[in-house]
């Protein structure tokens, strides 16, 4: 059964910076879309960026600047590079992987950012 691990998240103090990863414990065919997600507590969880298998991405318009999405289609690993962290950037942190047959969820990480 194929799991996504995320790492890298943890304590930054404001305008600090952390990079998140989420990688594939097996191969996964015919991959779609790749994203993360986040949900703050008392908050639906939100869409933040997501990549196409072509390299296009899209943002939330509260992290357009300062945060960078990327993937590796080799390896299937999906990250998420923050920049200039706010204390509302505050969340769990979730990588999703849209492939033809099945929708992929991390475990969550947290973020917490201090002002």
């Amino acid at each position: 059964q194929v799991q996504l691990v995320e790492s890298g998240g943890g304590l930054v103090q404001a305008g600090g910076s952390l990079r998140l990863s989420c990688a594939a414990s097996t191969t996964i065919f015919s991959i779609n879309n790749m994203g993360w997600y986040r949900q703050a507590p008392g908050k639906l969880r939100e869409l933040v960026a997501s990549i196409t298998v072509g390299g296009m991405t899209t943002y939330i318009d509260s992290v357009k600047g300062r945060f960078t999405i990327s993937r590796d289609n080799a390896k299937n690993t999906v990250s998420l590079q923050m920049s200039s962290l706010k204390p509302e950037d505050t969340a769990v942190y979730y990588c999703k992987i849209v492939a033809s047959v099945h929708t992929y969820w991390g475990q969550g990480t947290q973020v917490t950012v201090s002002s």
